[in-house]
């Protein structure tokens, strides 16, 4: 670009006074502001295992909320855990949209019931939920439970149902489970972690 002098120095002045403008107040106060504060600088921070898969990889939630008994927080940001043994800080894209699935409108967050044959789903409470899995489990057990073999030795088993326990689960919680389902009876258990 060719510039004569004369429009160099017109440049040059409109510049500076742009820049005087600025100092004397005049210019946004936008353009003068501060920087934005850091946004997790007020968020809750807690520590969480990934329950997508077997890996067991660490997650770092951060929420905000005034932290009243009754009061709902809001999940802003998930990250990796750097100091995860398993994981070091990465997560899989599953992990790392986590956050999207919790804030989810369309996430179901009660249980629901759906009668044989019917198209509609009905919300039921916690206590309906377990007291009809409880109901259903007890009935199939004792339709189902075989005390003996054919030789007359006790077997104790309850061939009917099985049961998957979580991925990522801990040790100890993977043996209570183990030891819950194994008291019933139940022979086909199985966790996605192999643990």
């Amino acid at each position: 670009m060719q510039l004569s002098r004369r429009k160099f120095f017109k440049v040059c002045a409109s510049g500076m006074a742009g820049t005087s403008a600025a100092a004397l107040g005049f210019a946004p106060a936008s353009a003068l502001a501060a920087p934005r504060s850091y946004k997790l600088l007020r968020a809750r921070e807690t520590r969480n295992t990934c329950t997508y898969c077997a890996v067991g990889c660490g997650m770092l939630l951060y929420s905000v909320g005034d932290g009243a008994m009754n009061a709902r927080e809001k999940l802003i940001h998930i990250e990796g855990d750097a100091d995860h043994p398993v994981s070091r800080g990465a997560l899989c894209p599953k992990g790392a949209g986590a956050l999207d699935y919790v804030n989810s409108e369309r996430r179901v967050q009660y249980p629901e019931y759906r009668a044989p044959g019917s198209k509609v789903w009905q919300r039921i409470s916690w206590h309906e939920a377990y007291e009809r899995i409880a109901r259903l489990m007890k009935d199939d057990r004792d339709a189902n439970f075989i005390p003996t073999n054919s030789d007359g030795l006790p077997v104790n088993r309850w061939l009917s149902t099985g049961m998957l326990m979580a991925s990522a689960s801990s040790n100890e919680t993977g043996l209570l489970s183990q030891k819950w389902a194994r008291s019933l009876g139940m022979i086909s258990i199985n966790n996605q972690a192999s643990i």
